[in-house]
């Protein structure tokens, strides 16, 4: 394996912890009820958005790396993952899932192929698919739990 894309250890601990925060707080919003549902619901809806917004800056910070500046896939990457976190962060729990949803499968999809073009590091390419995968399974549980509420 290419040592480029290896994964640090550092990534997988800082990756993957933030993201097992997901499927936690929709386990506890499906065990949970009355408010204490509803609070899990927002909280875990706040955290996501947080994250993904956090991901736009991510991707932002690296486009100041390039020798010739941001690429236009870049930006327009960005872009994407900070609306789809805005909207994620102030919209009702029926839109906001279905927009984090969207936005971290983006990352899953884009980040893999920003790597291949050097607009990221190398190992996004390996970390990235699995990493959103778990965000994706704990937002999917938030938003059937949010449907249900």
């Amino acid at each position: 394996m290419d040592d480029s894309r290896k994964i640090p250890e550092s990534s997988i601990v800082l990756g993957y912890g933030p993201m097992l925060l997901l499927p936690v707080v929709a386990i506890a919003a499906w065990s949970a009820n009355g408010w204490w549902s509803a609070v899990l619901l927002s909280a875990g809806q706040l955290w996501a958005a947080v994250l993904l917004i956090f991901i736009a800056g991510v991707r932002r910070g690296f486009s100041f790396a390039m020798e010739d500046g941001p690429r236009p896939a870049q930006l327009a990457a960005m872009m994407l993952f900070f609306i789809l976190g805005v909207i994620g962060l102030v919209a009702p729990w029926t839109w906001a899932f279905p927009a984090l949803v969207i936005g971290y499968g983006s990352v899953a999809i884009l980040d893999p192929k920003a790597a291949a073009r050097g607009e990221a590091p190398k190992h996004f390419a390996r970390l990235r698919p699995p990493q959103m995968a778990v965000a994706l399974v704990g937002l999917t549980a938030l938003f059937l739990r949010a449907l249900t509420f």
